[in-house]
């Protein structure tokens, strides 16, 4: 049984995204920010580093959006993200998680998770991240970096039980 709804409209794409370059990238082994695969898509960290401990959850297959899965794959995504949240939670010491779906610049379906920490500037940490953080001007991720090195071993650690 296919995880994509049969209506054209909900699985016509737009393509290739940048969606599509990163999983063909992590398909070669050419993706160093790739984590883990889960059994909704796969995770990496983001491309830079706002915040510590930022990532995406990558359809795979691709998919335009959320409502173009059926709902064993909706519940499979939020199961993922859920999993996601509690690792970064229990292994980085934050606050809480930030979940943003949003697709409108590449319309294929990718979670951004935002970590929200206790240090944060409190007018910032009322913000969503992409209003208060410059996201280009943040650091690039770099697994030369220890606390970017130290954040992706956690978490691929802790969520490789749960991978497909």
């Amino acid at each position: 049984m296919s995880d994509v709804k049969s209506r054209s409209e909900d699985t016509a794409m737009v393509g290739p995204t940048a969606i599509h370059r990163q999983l063909d990238l992590i398909r070669r082994g050419e993706l160093d920010r790739f984590v883990v695969r889960l059994r909704s898509g796969v995770l990496v960290m983001g491309e830079t580093q706002p915040l510590l401990g930022y990532f995406l959850l990558l359809a795979d297959p691709v998919v335009p959006h959320f409502n173009a899965l059926v709902s064993e794959a909706r519940a499979q995504w939020a199961l993922d993200l859920g999993a996601i949240g509690d690792a970064l939670l229990e292994e980085s010491g934050i606050l809480r998680v930030n979940y943003e779906t949003w697709g409108n610049l590449d319309p294929a379906l990718h979670t951004h998770i935002v970590p929200r920490s206790r240090h944060e500037d409190p007018a910032k940490a009322r913000l969503p991240a992409r209003e208060a953080y410059d996201y280009a001007q943040s650091p690039r991720f770099d697994l030369q970096n220890l606390e970017h090195r130290a954040v992706f071993e956690r978490l691929r650690a802790r969520l490789k039980a749960l991978s497909v």
